[in-house]
């Protein structure tokens, strides 16, 4: 399923590629058939090529699944099962193998949800991001409502004035949050994009992990001078601190890049990259749900757990890449073997810390809902 996000911020909206089938001219995702000895994620990638004209990192773990009755050739209509995999489109190209066959077209995740005529794959589209959340996210208070409903906002500006001065700690979190997806978006451009403006990427990776630490700073600063704060001023430090150790390892990691000159990148660094930018855009859409943890408690807790099953997937892949690795280098290229063993470690880190954000959402939820 090929996304993009339009804007920045937690404001941003994403859209959803789909693309005509080639008989029924019907809007459908990118699929095909599985070839023999090919990872499913790396198949769904490949016919998204082929089929959309698109490219850009593709999540090993699985989004879903659904079902639906394709007609053959002889007539037969036999069931299909279709697992879906995000994929991050980072360019989209002029000609592709079957441009003259498809039309393509960018949806908003109503407009996807809408053109698709499989019950489940609709499902499936409307839980990328539930969108309805933020609104919920971005609710009123009762008392701003109340003002708001009756008219009487300036009468009531005094009592706002005397009211402890509560900080603006969600516009923070939110802030930093971004510079965590725009990091990660950095470094996956850096692995898969080669030698190709790669100085470029890695001096963007650093930019945005300064601008994370100049706001992890003022977090930490309106903690200290808030009398009261949104959650137990541990909690906010410690949500805060897991994200900021996310975009440091991606520091890390591009440094590792360019201080190796590597770019012989694995086929598994780059599943662990991939999994690092899905990691981050299901972050992106839980970390405004903080604002009404109550009422976004069940949504929050099905982001959390996917995270949780990504980092689970990410361990394997960092394994298997490993073991590789020292099957193939250890006995004649020592060095090699511990260049690519540091590229991982950092990989593996930054999922890690991921996954700690979402822990650290895990708690709030369980302490405020």
């Amino acid at each position: 399923m090929p996304y993009r996000a339009i804007g920045d911020g937690a404001d941003a909206s994403i859209q959803i590629l789909l693309i005509t089938s080639r008989e029924s001219r019907r809007w459908v995702i990118p699929k095909g058939n599985l070839a023999p000895g090919v990872a499913p994620h790396m198949g769904a990638a490949s016919e998204a090529e082929e089929e959309a004209g698109v490219v850009g990192p593709v999540c090993p773990t699985a989004l879903g699944s659904y079902r639906y009755r394709k007609r053959r050739r002889n007539g037969a209509s036999l069931m299909v099962d279709v697992e879906v995999f995000p994929l991050a489109v980072s360019r989209e190209l002029d000609g592709w193998k079957e441009a003259h066959e498809r039309q393509r077209r960018w949806f908003s995740l109503a407009g996807a949800a809408e053109a698709v005529e499989e019950p489940d794959l609709r499902e499936l589209i409307r839980s990328f991001v539930a969108s309805e959340f933020r609104v919920a996210a971005r609710r009123d208070t009762i008392l701003s409502t109340v003002a708001n409903k009756s008219g009487i906002n300036r009468m009531f500006g005094w009592f706002h004035r005397l009211l402890p001065k509560q900080g603006n700690f969600f516009e923070l979190f939110e802030a930093h949050m971004q510079t965590v997806v725009a990091g990660a978006d950095a470094l996956s451009r850096l692995v898969l994009d080669g030698d190709e403006q790669r100085a470029d990427h890695i001096v963007e990776v650093a930019e945005r992990e300064q601008d994370a630490d100049e706001i992890i700073r003022e977090v930490l600063r309106t903690v200290r001078q808030t009398f009261l704060t949104p959650f137990d001023r541990s909690a906010i430090t410690r949500l805060v601190g897991s994200m900021d150790d996310a975009i440091d390892e991606m520091h890390s990691a591009a440094s590792a890049v360019d201080l190796y000159d590597f770019s012989a990148f694995d086929a598994e660094m780059k599943d662990m990259v991939a999994i690092i930018v899905d990691g981050t855009r299901v972050l992106a859409e839980a970390i405004p749900l903080l604002r009404d943890v109550a009422g976004n408690a069940k949504r929050l807790h099905e982001l959390t757990e996917r995270l949780v099953r990504m980092e689970g997937h990410a361990d394997r892949i960092h394994d298997q890449g490993l073991k590789r690795a020292f099957k193939e280098l250890a006995p004649t290229d020592s060095l090699g073997f511990a260049v690519r063993r540091e590229i991982y470690k950092h990989l593996e880190r930054i999922v890690d810390a991921l996954e700690d954000v979402a822990n650290e959402i895990d708690g709030i939820v369980i302490d405020h809902a």
